[in-house]
Order: structure tokens, then C-alpha cells, then sequence
């Protein structure tokens, strides 16, 4: 009986922490969305889209220039979905030589090629049930392309030196920054892969054209970067935001963090100043 008891209040509190998993999970998906700061009508528009075709499955290709932000839009999709609980994996094409890439998405079998101690997981297993983002997908050479275009067709992989195909289960989430569509006319991108991972295309505003995100945004990396650098908290004086206002931005949502986290770690000033800024 004592081990009756004593099972069903483990089983108790199994329920409770799975019930409150659940709900920091909720929570998790909420403070994706919160980080994206969006008071303008182009990332207001970017967030709207994101709610909807979270829940769904489909494939996503963010567009977008550099420093926009299409990682993070990319997670706020993923811990939109019902895939949430599993795993997120990012790639990011154009960091890896190309010789080592077919390895780390497919991985590889003990003895594939030299070097090749033991058996590899690839990133596409390790994805499995969740979402696989694959940042750079501009720069994914021609027989990638290949083997890429294979898996959304049939859902199978072959690890490198394999002959046995896996079925996974992974959502695709594909970002870059190039213009796909020249590339395709100069025969550097597939266009059948294009319009495999163009399911559901989402493009990112540069920051130049949001200006009424700049503001905020810079406020929210102030007291990120004073909380992480142990400093006092720091504001913006009326003529340091009209430079970030008058600023392109070439670098977009990157550089001005960059700039607010500089001027927090150099600056001995509560109120920073345009010369502050650099």
C-alpha cells in the first residue's frame, strides 16, 4: 500500500512539472515575439505574418540584408509551431568550407573518408520532429543543392558513405540575404529548390525602413548591454536619437546594437551624447 501511495504521488508530481513545463514553454514562445521589437507598420506586418504561418508546417524562406534579424524571426516561428518542444537547429551555409558541409547537415558513416573515426549525426537528424533554419542558403553549392531539394521531396537522407535512407521529420526555415532569383538566371541557385523552400516567403525591412522601431530598440539594448556589462543605467539624450534617427543604418539591427554596446562599455556618461555614438 506505502508503495502505491508513494507511486501515485510521484506520478503526481510527474503531472505538475509536465504542467508547468508546458507553461514556460508558453512563455517561451511569447518572449521570442517580445524581442522583436515591432512599432512600425513593416515589422508589425513581418510579426502578423509570423503568428500565422507558425502553427503550420510549411516551409519558410526569409529574405532579407544582413543584420536584419532573420534568426530571430526564425525562432519566433519555430516556438510558434506545434514543434516548439523539439529541437531548433540553425546552419549557417556560408561558415562552413564546402567539403565539410555535406558532413555536418547529412552526416557521415565510420569510415566515410580519412578522418572519419566514427559515425556522425548530421544536422538534419538532429533535427528530427523540429526546425532546421539554414541561414546562408544562398551560398549551398550545386550537388548540396541537390541532395537538399532530395529531402524535400522525400523526406529521406543518406548519411556520407551511407547506403541506408533515413525518414525524418524536419521543418525547414531557409534565410539569405542574396537575390535568389539572379542567382538562378546565372545558374548558381536551383530554381525548382527555390520554390521548394519559397512555401511561404517573408521578407525583412531593413532598418532604414523602420524608422519607428530605431528609437526602441536602441532603449532595449541600452539596458541589455548595461545589465551584461555591469553598468549603471544609461539613457539617450534628445540629440544622440536624433543622430540614430538621421543615421542609414547599413548594418542594420547588428550594427546599431553593436554601437549602443560600445558606447555603454566606453562611455562614463548617464546620458549619452551624438559624440558619445562615435
Amino acid at each position: 500500500l506505502r508503495t502505491q501511495v508513494e507511486l501515485a504521488g510521484a506520478l503526481r508530481r510527474g503531472q505538475r512539472l509536465e504542467a508547468e513545463n508546458l507553461t514556460l514553454r508558453d512563455d517561451s514562445a511569447s518572449a521570442k515575439l517580445s524581442q522583436i521589437i515591432a512599432q512600425s507598420p513593416a515589422m508589425k506586418s513581418v510579426l502578423n505574418v509570423v503568428q500565422r504561418i507558425g502553427p503550420a508546417d510549411a516551409n519558410v524562406l526569409i529574405t532579407g540584408e544582413n543584420g536584419t534579424g532573420k534568426e530571430v524571426v526564425a525562432q519566433a516561428i519555430h516556438a510558434h509551431s506545434q514543434r516548439k518542444h523539439n529541437p531548433f537547429v540553425v546552419v549557417n551555409c556560408g561558415a562552413i568550407p564546402d567539403n565539410l558541409l555535406e558532413s555536418e547537415l547529412f552526416g557521415h558513416e565510420k569510415g566515410a573518408f580519412t578522418g572519419a573515426h566514427a559515425q556522425k549525426r548530421g544536422k538534419f537528424e538532429l533535427a528530427h520532429t523540429g526546425t532546421l533554419f539554414l541561414d546562408e542558403i544562398g551560398e549551398l553549392v550545386p550537388p548540396l543543392q541537390v541532395k537538399l531539394l532530395r529531402f524535400l521531396q522525400d523526406r529521406r537522407i543518406e548519411r556520407v558513405g551511407g547506403t541506408q535512407p533515413m525518414e525524418l521529420d524536419v521543418r525547414i526555415i531557409a534565410a539569405t540575404n542574396r537575390d535568389l532569383k539572379r542567382d538562378m538566371e546565372n545558374h548558381l541557385f536551383r530554381e525548382d529548390l527555390y520554390y521548394r523552400l519559397k512555401v511561404v516567403p517573408l521578407e525583412m525591412p531593413p532598418l532604414r525602413e523602420r524608422k519607428e522601431d530605431i528609437i526602441p530598440l536602441a532603449q532595449y539594448f541600452l539596458k541589455k548591454s548595461c545589465k551584461e556589462h555591469r553598468k549603471p543605467p544609461v539613457a539617450l539624450s534628445p540629440e544622440a536619437e536624433g543622430a540614430l534617427l538621421m543615421y542609414r543604418w547599413p548594418g542594420n539591427v547588428r550594427e546599431l546594437e553593436h554601437l549602443i554596446t560600445r558606447s555603454v562599455v566606453l562611455s562614463s556618461r548617464a546620458i549619452l551624447k551624438p559624440s558619445d555614438l562615435g
